[in-house]
């Protein structure tokens, strides 16, 4: 390793807080802000000054403030995901409540808002402003000029402020409106609290997990003798059990019970979900808003419900006919494999049949054994293979970071304060000489399950880039967080094509963050808007499709041979299997947000089953039947309670993983596709887009990027339909 990569120009993170010092620093934080916004309130004049209200005295003495507290804030909150320690989850979870409260107070804070509204009158309003930062042409006149990515700032901070309340008058409705944002914050935190600490399973002999692979049942654990359970293992809810279990256990009754367990896991949510939507919807019509929908879609792509809703509808209505297609299709295959199995078979295509007979299907008319193929994607060669592609394309170096060269780096001299358990793995990473050799930021890969840990795959960023006070760069530090199974004595931890997928996507988040350059830390890397936020890393799952990157990827877990050509274009020809139902899926999840976030009226809202709609909706839409094709009421399961997307972040939201679908399909196949790994192309959107963040929108990103305004056509042409 080269003096550089031993060298990197910014530590990395520590992680070595304990349940006091998490708590206390995000007290400390909040102190220290509050104390920020005071000095900048008391020095502003009391009657409007342009020489005074300038974004340089009144908005960056608070933007340096958020930047330097971004550094340790999103730590704090971080151990609540990944720590192994309850003591600190739970300590972490308080310091993310007081942090999210002390925000809301922040947000409110009238006194702040009069000076940052003067401002935006010593530049000339929102109307110059939103003009200036379309065009890119710096104003200020007499007063300090003003840039692009800062007029975009002001304009989003100003339009916070009303958002958050200031533009109800003082008095009973500003404080209800208060009141209703620090019971959402409540809610947020218990809802994902209740996800990662969930611990539930079933007991099952091993005959009733007949056709599971043998390495899962193995590894499950084992009922005690002499117990009601001995002879029995437990299969968790946690995705390395249940999904390869609903896939592979022949018994329908088992699939059964594992699906309604799984929709089912966490059902103290249910109440916390449905107090969520309707206090999100009471606080949008406070704010004058038709419903929450309304309050969220203005800032996005979309813009409206209507653009939303015509997209969701639109592709419903020409996807239903080839979803009924696929489903009929299965249902013969079910019909032949129940026979096989001297099983019932009763015409319906059950929920709990997909995940069985999508893969069956695959293995049969394609000739295709996932686990065959897993068996050339050994998790650790895989990541390396990614990475390599990641380089070649973006212009980028990965180091792994050893146990020695952790020590050297470490603010502590210990190796082990850099990472927050011992499973993580660590690259510093850098710009390879075609993009100057110079330092970018830190990855971290925490890729296997455990108790407490966040429960899906995600990418975190933990320190955010931007331009520091004194005029340096900051670098970021990003983690993927996953949960890939554990390798066994015998086999090293192997992934199915789809949880290769999977973590290309998520090292996509990863790698937005790291490319980010930014000014300020609330616009780098995926800080963008939600509909367009997934747009990067769904275009990066294309190389996934690509044969000659499958075979870079490649690498037997005991040969080292990469996957044979043969496979390669057998596994390519299953893109598209059973397309309609998967985006069918999709559309209910879409549909079902746009639901409870956009009623007629809040009467309705109070009135709705929650998880009836639920489940109505998905067998609408979808045409899989539930226990309600068998009698049973159709709130039997609550999936709501297991949908953290709608209560992290996505709430009005969801539609855009769709949406942003239509911007990734069509950079892919416009730039990528003739030649996927063309650097210049790469190194070209790297700086285009990814470096972009949300310093500016997102649409002009896009038509930079592609020359043109963005279509559907390649889109449309993916799913097999017509735009």
């Amino acid at each position: 390793m080269g003096d550089k990569f031993r060298n990197p120009p910014q530590a990395p993170p520590t992680f070595t807080g304990t349940k006091e010092s998490i708590v206390a620093d995000a007290k400390a934080i909040c102190e220290r802000t509050r104390a920020v916004l005071d000095k900048v309130v008391a020095q502003v004049p009391p009657v409007a000054d342009a020489e005074k209200t300038t974004f340089d005295t009144v908005m960056l003495p608070q933007l340096d403030d958020e930047n330097d507290a971004a550094l340790s804030a999103r730590i704090l909150g971080f151990y609540q995901y990944v720590s192994a320690d309850s003591d600190l989850r739970d300590a972490s979870t308080e310091a993310t409540r007081l942090m999210d409260e002390f925000g809301i107070e922040c947000n409110m804070r009238e006194d702040v808002f009069k000076v940052v509204d003067a401002v935006v009158q010593t530049y000339g309003g929102i109307d110059a402003l939103e003009a200036m930062e379309a065009t890119g042409k710096t104003i200020g006149g007499e007063v300090a000029p003003l840039d692009a990515e800062s007029a975009r700032l002001l304009v989003r901070e100003h339009k916070s402020y009303i958002k958050n309340g200031l533009g109800l008058p003082a008095g009973p409705l500003r404080d209800r409106f208060k009141e209703i944002k620090m019971r959402i914050s409540q809610i947020q935190i218990d809802f994902q609290k209740n996800l990662n600490e969930e611990d539930g399973g079933i007991w099952f002999t091993r005959e009733e997990l007949d056709g599971v692979p043998k390495d899962l049942v193995d590894s499950l654990k084992a009922g005690e003798e002499g117990s009601d359970n001995a002879g029995k293992v437990r299969l968790t809810f946690k995705y390395p059990d249940m999904f390869p279990a609903l896939k592979f256990a022949k018994d329908p009754t088992t699939r059964r019970r594992i699906f309604i367990g799984g929709e089912n896991r966490c059902n103290d949510n249910v109440a916390l979900f449905h107090e969520a939507v309707l206090l999100r919807d009471e606080a949008a019509r406070l704010l004058g808003y038709e419903n929450h929908s309304a309050l969220r879609l203005e800032d996005k792509m979309a813009k409206n419900f209507k653009t939303v809703d015509d997209f969701l509808n639109d592709l419903l209505q020409k996807l239903a006919k080839g979803g009924v297609t696929e489903i009929d299709h299965l249902l013969q295959l079910k019909k032949a494999d129940t026979a096989k199995l001297g099983l019932p078979f009763d015409n319906n295509y059950y929920l709990w049949d997909h995940r069985y007979y999508d893969r069956l299907m695959v293995e049969k008319e394609y000739s295709i054994d996932e686990n065959e193929v897993a068996e050339y994607f050994p998790l650790q060669a895989t990541v390396s293979g990614m990475l390599k592609i990641f380089e070649e394309l973006f212009g980028l170096q990965f180091v792994e970071l050893g146990p020695e060269e952790r020590k050297s780096i470490s603010p502590t001299g210990r190796a082990e304060d850099i990472v927050w358990h011992e499973d993580v793995i660590l690259y510093s990473v850098w710009n390879d000489e075609s993009e100057g050799n110079g330092f970018v930021g830190y990855l971290y890969l925490d890729l296997h399950p455990r108790q407490g840990k966040y429960g899906h795959a995600a990418n975190f960023g933990m320190q955010p880039g931007f331009m520091d006070a004194n005029g340096t760069r900051r670098y970021p530090a990003t983690a993927l967080v996953c949960n890939f199974s554990k390798p066994t004595p015998t086999k090293p931890s192997l992934l199915k094509h789809n949880e290769v997928v999977t973590l290309f996507h998520e090292l996509g988040h990863g790698i937005h963050d790291l490319a980010g350059r930014t000014r300020y830390s609330r616009f780098h890397g995926t800080s963008t808007v939600g509909d367009f936020v997934e747009a990067p890393s769904q275009m990066l799952e294309n190389w996934c499709w690509c044969p000659p990157q499958i075979k870079a990827l490649s690498s037997h877990y005991e040969t080292g041979e990469p996957i044979p050509d043969g496979l390669v274009d057998k596994l390519v020809a299953t893109k598209h299997v059973n397309g309609a139902l998967a985006t069918l899926r999709q559309l209910h999840f879409g549909i079902f947000d746009m639901r409870v976030h956009a009623p007629a009226s809040h009467a309705a809202l109070e009135a709705m089953d929650l998880s009836s709609l639920f489940n109505d909706l998905r067998a609408e839409i979808s045409g899989f039947k539930g226990p309600e094709a068998e009698g049973v009421p159709s709130n039997w399961g609550n999936g709501q309670g297991t949908f953290g997307h709608l209560i992290g972040g996505y709430d009005a939201g969801y539609y855009g993983y769709l949406y942003s679908e239509v911007y990734s399909a069509d950079m892919f196949s416009s730039v990528f596709k003739a030649k996927p790994m063309d650097g210049a192309e790469g190194r070209r959107y790297r700086h285009t887009v990814l470096e972009r963040g949300g310093a500016q929108d997102e649409m002009k990103s896009l038509e930079q990027f592609l020359g043109r305004k963005p279509n559907g056509d390649a889109f449309y042409r993916e799913l097999g339909i017509s735009a």
